[in-house]
């Protein structure tokens, strides 16, 4: 038995649990979850089996679901659970909560009510990748998950050019290539780039190489699993305001603003609605 019961005092605590191997759970996280006396969770039949591996046993309590479709009234509940002095844990399905999880409207609710609040932090996907995939970790984006719609997916991928960081998202397997293939065009094809799929499970994958490989590689190719893709940095030389412009009426003294606008966002390598931004700006000055 890898836990203990232990005397918790009135409050929230976030836990954080496994985003696939069921022994990375803390310590702390199995005490926590023994000892308090409300349990809540995104998905109560995951928390459950969790504790069924590690023998912890619910003892009488129920369990509470709290997930993207919840009302408030859940969040009220939990709340006036700690008024009461009770204690009460909240875990994700997996990984840490809040984090592209629920749980958000809880931890603000609880701070606006003066609620004490912790948390034992676990596993995340994030962090996992960083250290498996050999990009820099010295500053990084976390982007969660792009919007599902092609237009939609490029305009979020071009406002992320120039972050100077690591990019990270999570993507769903059945729009990873699609993913790829938009990323290769907005940010550039030679970016190197990481797929992580089924972090800490059986079949984890890594799998490397530029963001125009990666989408030929995956393009119509059927995968499984949770995924996180990570795009290195931008490393092209950024070009001053003073020459884009300088270029850009060079441009339009030749041609029409819709050419002047494909030809420097394409010489410059950078997104065509940038540059149409600042030919809108010459063209009322």
């Amino acid at each position: 038995m890898n836990f203990q019961k232990v005397p918790l005092d009135a409050g929230l605590y976030f836990v954080g649990v496994p985003i696939g191997t069921a022994r990375d759970i803390t310590l702390r996280a199995l005490d926590i979850l023994a000892s308090v006396d409300v349990l809540a969770a995104e998905d109560t039949r995951s928390l459950r089996r969790l504790m069924d591996i590690h023998g912890v046993p619910l003892a009488g309590r129920a369990m509470i679901a709290l997930h993207d479709h919840s009302g408030e009234g859940v969040t009220n509940r939990l709340l006036a659970a700690v008024a009461e002095g009770k204690s009460v844990a909240y875990a994700s399905e997996a990984g840490m909560p809040l984090i592209a999880d629920p749980g958000f409207e809880l931890s603000r609710a609880a701070a606006a009510a003066g609620c004490m609040a912790t948390c034992a932090p676990g596993p995340s996907a994030i962090l996992t990748a960083l250290v498996l995939a050999g990009l820099p970790t010295d500053a990084f984006h976390f982007a969660g998950f792009l919007p599902s719609a092609k237009a939609a997916r490029r305009t979020a991928l071009e406002a992320l050019r120039d972050v100077p960081g690591t990019l990270v998202c999570y993507e769903s397997p059945k729009r990873l290539g699609a993913m790829l293939a938009d990323a290769s065009a907005a940010l550039g094809a030679g970016r190197k780039a990481v797929v992580c799929r089924e972090l800490t499970k059986k079949f984890e994958e890594i799998r490397r190489g530029s963001l125009e490989e990666l989408a030929n590689a995956y393009a119509g190719q059927s995968v499984k699993g949770e995924i996180v893709v990570l795009v290195d940095r931008n490393r092209s030389e950024s070009v001053s305001q003073d020459n884009l412009k300088e270029d850009l009426v060079r441009a339009l003294n030749s041609t029409t603003m819709r050419d002047a606008v494909d030809m420097v966002s394409k010489a410059h390598n950078l997104p065509r609605r940038q540059v149409y931004q600042m030919a809108l700006e010459l063209a009322k000055g």
